[in-house]
């Protein structure tokens, strides 16, 4: 069967893998992908002005197709409206802390490849309990504003699960 979305949001906590879900599903499925994180900050982990950022981020949701990762609540329902499909990584967030530990040091000193160049990989304290209090602050509107918007969604516990639903599908 081939993948039916052209606009799809991939969404979840921090560490959960939602950036290297959105580049697989780029790849396979010929999908531009938009990182959020790439939007908001510049260079030197410092913050876009909201406006400019919504400007940048509506441009990118006028497109006809594209996968979108991140979270940024404040925008959830806009992209929302303009999205085919939703995944959602329901990850633990002992499992998500641990992914982020790992991608400090596997990145240390060094930008990943879906953050803005200038933004050296780093876990500080605000962010690390941001992760830990996702599931208590975050995932619930997440998941009702899911639930209520009236587009496909989909919720895996796991990344394995993730991955096999894309592989139901046929490659691009």
């Amino acid at each position: 069967m081939r993948f039916p979305y052209k606009r799809v949001l991939v969404v979840g906590c921090g560490g959960a893998g939602k950036s290297t879900l959105a580049r697989v599903m780029g790849e396979r499925f010929s999908l531009p992908v938009v990182h959020l994180d790439k939007l908001w900050w510049l260079s030197g982990w410092v913050e876009r002005e909201r406006e400019e950022f919504d400007t940048l981020l509506q441009a990118e949701l006028e497109k006809p197709q594209w996968v979108i990762d991140g979270n940024f609540a404040r925008t959830f329902a806009r992209r929302l409206q303009f999205c085919d499909a939703v995944v959602f990584l329901d990850l633990p967030a002992e499992v998500c802390l641990k992914s982020i530990y790992a991608r400090v040091e596997e990145y240390r000193g060094k930008t990943r490849p879906d953050m803005t160049e200038g933004c050296p990989e780093q876990a500080d304290g605000e962010f690390c309990k941001w992760v830990e209090n996702f599931n208590l602050t975050v995932r619930g509107d997440m998941l009702a504003a899911m639930q209520s918007c009236g587009k496909d969604y989909f919720v895996f516990p796991s990344r394995e699960e993730a991955y096999a639903w894309l592989n139901t599908f046929e490659k691009e």
